[in-house]
C-alpha cells in the first residue's frame, strides 16, 4: 500500500509537473533522495519538516529547527505521527538544510 506524501496531502501542486511547479518552483521535499523512504514515503514525502525550503501555508519555510513549529500546526505532520509506529520527527534534520 501507497503512503501519501506531503504534496498529495497539502494538493500543493509543487511536484515535478505539477500545476504550480513552473509558477513557484519545485518542492526541495518531493526531490530530497537521502530521505526516500523514511515513513514509507517518497524521497521527502513524509519527512517534509526536515526538508529546508519546504511552503508551509503558503511560505518558504527554513531548516528543521525555524520550521518545526509550524510544522506541528499542519495535519500531515500528525497524519504521519499517528501512522507510523517509529515516528522520529528530527529524522534527517542533522543532513537536511541544516
Amino acid at each position: 500500500m501507497s503512503k501519501t506524501n506531503c504534496w498529495e496531502f497539502r494538493k500543493c501542486g509543487r511536484a515535478p509537473g505539477g500545476e504550480r511547479a513552473k509558477e513557484v518552483g519545485i518542492c526541495p521535499a518531493t526531490t530530497e533522495a537521502r530521505l526516500n523512504g523514511i515513513h514509507g514515503g517518497t524521497n521527502g514525502g513524509r519527512s517534509c519538516w526536515a526538508v529546508a525550503g519546504t511552503f508551509c501555508f503558503g511560505e518558504p519555510q527554513g531548516t528543521f529547527a525555524n520550521k518545526l513549529n509550524n510544522c506541528m500546526d499542519c495535519g500531515f505532520f500528525w497524519l504521519v505521527y499517528e501512522e507510523e509506529e517509529d515516528f522520529v520527527p528530527s529524522v534527517g534534520a542533522m543532513l537536511i538544510g541544516s
